[in-house]
């Protein structure tokens, strides 16, 4: 099994940032592909971000790129979200999932945005985004 939590979220103006991380124990981190969800109230849990078991392959949701940036160390067993020009639609609870598979990375990554293809959740750290 791994455990994961999450830890950084916060209250952030408008256009602020924050940094989130996904500490892991367990079973050896680097077997698995980490990905960043996120849910809002009223709302299902959508995908933000991703990142395959080397840390080098990764794919982000539209509504994020260019404003989130995920990397993970595995020497540490940690993966980070650093997020910027925060916006109000950013607000939700942000989870880390992890998945192991043994599939090729660049495969692996084009179907990392599943909440159903996660094999383990953190529980979550919230992020408001607010005046």
């Amino acid at each position: 099994q791994v455990q994961l939590v999450e830890s950084g979220g916060g209250l952030v103006q408008p256009g602020g940032s924050l940094r989130l991380s996904c500490a892991a124990s367990g079973r050896t981190f680097s077997s698995y592909g980490m990905g960043w969800f996120r849910q809002a109230p009223g709302k299902e849990r959508e995908f933000v971000a991703a990142v395959s078991r080397s840390g080098t392959r990764l794919i982000y949701a539209d509504s994020v790129k260019d404003r989130f940036t995920n990397s993970r160390d595995n020497a540490k067993a940690t993966m980070s979200l650093q997020m910027v020009s925060l916006k109000t639609e950013d607000t939700a609870v942000y989870y880390c999932g992890a998945d192991w598979s043994s599939a090729p990375e660049d495969i692996w990554v084009a179907k990392a945005m599943g909440v159903s293809d996660y094999d383990y959740w953190g529980q979550g750290t919230q992020v408001a985004v607010s005046t």
